[in-house]
């Protein structure tokens, strides 16, 4: 983990703390080593902090190509260990450079949908996250976040169990059927921790 990363996650730590009421839940749930595909749902600019800010692995998120793009974003971005994907598309080097890094034994953060919910529902999955959990031995972790951003609400995330994708490798399974329970272990999450 590099300097720049403990101090980003310090400060975004700080900030959270400061104007939200933060709860984490299940973060024993995360695999101390080895591969892990994190998989959550996306309401908020603000997630990817929040999902990462507060577990001891550095997360290296798939965002969006746009904002490695952005001026200062684009120099930043890289150094915390993010890469980008082209929406829209088939982007064969975001899938070769997220299978090599569960390969290395690194964590990705991955949502699934692809895009923020406008209606704070969970929506479809992408067939790449199910790429990712086939084509590798990571574990899959689900991850949910409840609450609003407004100012001193409480947010909640829950980090799940990890997902048995065994069977699914075995079958040799498609991606869409990968992503499906994927977003099976997301939604019992949300579901089961609403009044949280």
């Amino acid at each position: 983990m590099s300097r720049l990363y403990r101090v980003g996650k310090f400060l975004c730590r700080s900030y959270l703390r400061l104007f939200y009421r933060v709860e984490i839940i299940g973060k024993e749930n995360i695999p101390n080593d080895g591969g892990v595909l994190l998989c959550s749902n996306h309401i908020h600019l603000m997630d990817p902090p929040l999902v990462g800010s507060f577990i001891k692995r550095q997360v290296c998120f798939m965002a969006k190509a746009e904002l490695f793009e952005v001026p200062i974003l684009k120099i930043i971005i890289p150094k915390l260990g993010a890469f980008p994907i082209r929406r829209g598309m088939s982007d064969r080097q975001a899938l070769r450079t997220g299978l090599n890094l569960l390969k290395e034994g690194k964590m990705i953060g991955i949502f699934p949908e692809g895009t923020r919910s406008k209606t704070k529902e969970l929506g479809e999955g992408l067939a790449g996250v199910g790429f990712f959990a086939l084509r590798s031995d990571a574990n899959v972790v689900p991850c949910g976040i409840i609450g609003t951003y407004r100012i001193f609400s409480k947010l909640t995330i829950v980090y799940g169990e990890p997902i048995d994708m065994v069977s699914l490798r075995q079958e040799r399974a498609s991606a869409e059927m990968a992503t499906k329970k994927i977003m099976e272990g997301i939604q019992k999450i949300l579901t089961e921790n609403q009044k949280v």
